[in-house]
Formats: C-alpha cells, structure tokens, sequence
C-alpha cells in the first residue's frame, strides 16, 4: 500500500498534468535544434486516470470506488539500435468502498482496482536485425484483439509481462511473434497472493494479409507453477476481413476456431473447442455486427483464456471472467457510431451491446445483458468517459448486477 508521501505525490502529479498540458498548447513550435536536443535525451511517459465505479449486486452492498492512476516513465534515445523503458505505475483509492480482492470486505462486491505503487515496465529492446525487434524485461503484450493474450488495460493496474519478445517482418508478408514469459504481473498487484504467476510459458503468433482477409495461427503454451489450473496448450487460427457493398456499405466478417489441452503442470486432462462467428456491416461512422462466441465445457473443466483482457468479452459486467464449467455460449448484438465533430471536443464514439448468454450446449441460460458507452477526446492529451452495464442473471449462482464507471483520462 502507498505511503501517505507516496499519495501525496501521486496526487500533486495529477494536479500538474493540466498546466503541463497548458504549457504545451501555448508553446510555439520547436526549433529543428530543440527537438533534435529532446530527442538525444529521450521521451518523458506520463497518463493518468481517474475513475468512479459503481456496483449494486444482488446479496451484497453496493459499492464505491474512486480511484486515481498514475504511471510515470522515461524512454531513452536510441543508440546501436538499443532503446531503454521505465515506468511506474501507483494508483491510490480515494473512496475504497468495495472488495479490493486483498483487504475485502467481502459484503461489498468486487472493483479489482487495489492500491499499489510498483514498477510497471522495465525493458530494453533491440532492433539490430532488418525488419526485427527484440524486447527483454518487464513489458506489455498484446496480440491480436487481446481475446488470449493482453493487458487488461481497463483495470487501474495493468498486467504485465517479465518476457523476452520476438517480432519480425523478415519473412513478407509474414508478421512473426514469439515470447518466452517468466513471470505475469497480474491486475490484482504486488501485495496479493494472486498477484503473480510464475510461469514458463511460450507464445507463438503469425499473421499475415490474403485477398479474403488477414489470418491469424497462433499456439499458447500456458505453464504456471503456482496456478497449475489455469495451464493449459491452445493451438488456433483466425480469419478476419470486409469486402466492400455498393453504393457505400462495407461487409465484416470473422471466423476463429482454437483447440484447447492441457499443458505443463496441470494434472486435469481435457480437450476443448472454441469458437467465434460474427458479421456485420459498416456505412461511414456506424458499424453494426452480430456475433456468437461459443467456449466448451466439459462439466469439470471449461475453454479458459488466463492472460486475456477479460472485460472487453463476454459483457462489461465481468459475470464470466472465469468459464462456467459447462461452457459458455455469447449471442451478442453490437452497434456504435463515430462522432467526428462533437459539440464539444475532438470526437467521440457511442456503442452499445446486447447479449444472450447460455452453457455451451445452449440448453441453460445465464443470463442477459446491455452494455452502453459513450466516449469524448477533448484534445490530444484529455478524454472522458461514460459506461453501464446491466446483467439480468437467470441462475442464483449468476446474481443480477449493476455497473457504472465515469472516468477522466490525461496523457502526456
């Protein structure tokens, strides 16, 4: 947990962000010296949130979390193709009425945003060889739409990765990523129990564009010493494209199939299929799809995605971070509409989502939910945002919810 020095310096680095934000909105352009000059000393990294969430959950007490995140870093210039990153990360509650998952109390439900003040990345990376990076450290991965492997940025406190990272474009028009990861710094924080995985772990990622769309092979060999359950070898591919619809619609599709086994030092034995179908269409700034994401489950073991940013899936209410051991099946209905000139700012987006949620043999509903949002970028540096979620739960062990969050973004 921050010191109260700690707190205090988090708070007067977020006070700061707007006069910093002033200061460069009014400064006249550099000079070719001056940008040469900041760029042989390197990038400053700066972003801050400050969030509320709300949550009424059946059976418990509401809850109420505000709470302000900061990460502070500095990128170095490059020198022999080599590139040095730190950056902490601390994030402090200021009204701490909900189950942080490390102090409780359980009568409140879950915000899984506890405070923390650690390192969120130190790493170096190397570009030596043509068309190649190499990253060592502490690092974000994200591959793909994050379904398997990801951040989880929406949390306050990002998961992060102790890997060494591969990507080349050596091979046109082959996009090649492979990462051996030591350890998983989970949302949860250095101070939980389930704070970190140690892991031995590979990921193997191949795209590549056609003239049907671009496809995506990947193979995600999950070993966790301490989280044996969660380890598990997921072989899959993925094909995503749009074709285009006189006189000015546009045609979206995707189709994803993965295999699912245990792996390492997981006692259970299993093989599970997931699959994904969606279409949709776009016109301009509105894009509508319909979707059915299907995750097995075999009555004792279930699809599951570990490393994933689980909120972006299966609703925002997060009832389904972890698979039910009967599968899962997401009909979802998913709608939004750029705005590029808002009253007020820079643009915004608006979405909305409905789903349809049962076991994977479709036979017991879990429940229903309706997802809003709605996004502004003030400018370059601030953006605010707005979201809901409600879940119907149609089984005790899925109780109805309700989710709020309104949060206000800076970035130097």
């Amino acid at each position: 947990m921050p010191t109260v020095g700690q707190t205090a310096l988090l708070a007067l680095a977020a006070m700061a962000a707007p006069v910093v934000a002033s200061a460069q909105t009014s400064a006249p352009p550099p000079s070719p010296g001056a940008a040469a000059a900041s760029s042989q000393s390197g990038d400053l990294l700066f972003e801050s949130r400050l969030r509320y969430e709300g949550v009424s959950q059946d059976g418990l007490d509401d809850a109420s979390a505000l709470t302000l995140r900061a990460r502070l870093g500095w990128q170095s210039p490059e020198r022999s193709g080599f590139r040095v990153l730190v950056e902490g990360e601390a994030v402090v509650a200021l009204v701490d009425d909900y189950n942080d998952t490390i102090h409780g109390p359980p009568t409140y439900p879950v915000v899984a945003d506890p405070e923390a003040f650690e390192l969120n990345r130190l790493q170096v990376a190397w570009t030596g060889l043509p068309d190649t990076e190499v990253v060592l450290g502490r690092q974000r991965i994200v591959l793909g739409t994050a379904r398997f492997v990801g951040n989880v940025g929406f949390r306050q406190n990002e998961q992060t990765f102790d890997a060494v990272k591969v990507t080349t474009r050596a091979f046109e028009p082959l996009t090649v990523t492979y990462a051996w990861i030591d350890r998983v710094h989970r949302v949860f924080g250095d101070d939980s129990p389930v704070g970190e995985w140690r892991s031995d772990s590979h990921l193997i990622n191949v795209e590549t564009p056609t003239p049907v769309g671009k496809i995506t092979a990947y193979g995600y060999l999950l070993d966790f010493s301490n989280a044996a359950a969660q380890s598990s070898a997921t072989w899959g591919a993925r094909l995503e494209g749009s074709r285009d619809l006189p006189p000015d619609w546009s045609a979206l599709y995707t189709v994803e199939y993965a295999r699912q086994s245990e792996y390492g030092a997981n006692p259970a034995r299993f093989d599970l299929d997931y699959g994904l179908v969606s279409a949709g269409l776009k016109r301009g700034p509105f894009t509508a799809t319909l979707a059915l994401e299907r995750l097995d489950g075999n009555g004792a073991q279930a699809f599951q995605t570990p490393l994933a940013t689980l909120h972006a899936f299966q609703g925002w209410a997060d009832v389904f971070l972890t698979t039910p051991k009967d599968g899962l099946r997401d009909v979802s209905a998913t709608a939004s509409y750029a705005v590029a000139h808002p009253p007020v700012g820079r643009s915004g987006v608006l979405t909305a989502s409905w789903r349809d949620i049962h076991d994977a043999d479709g036979s017991a509903r879990y429940g229903r939910e309706l997802d809003l949002s709605a996004r502004l970028v003030l400018d370059s540096h601030w953006a605010v945002e707005l979201k809901g979620a409600h879940f119907d739960g149609a089984a005790p062990s899925f109780p109805d919810r309700d989710k709020v969050w309104a949060a206000l973004d800076y970035r130097f």
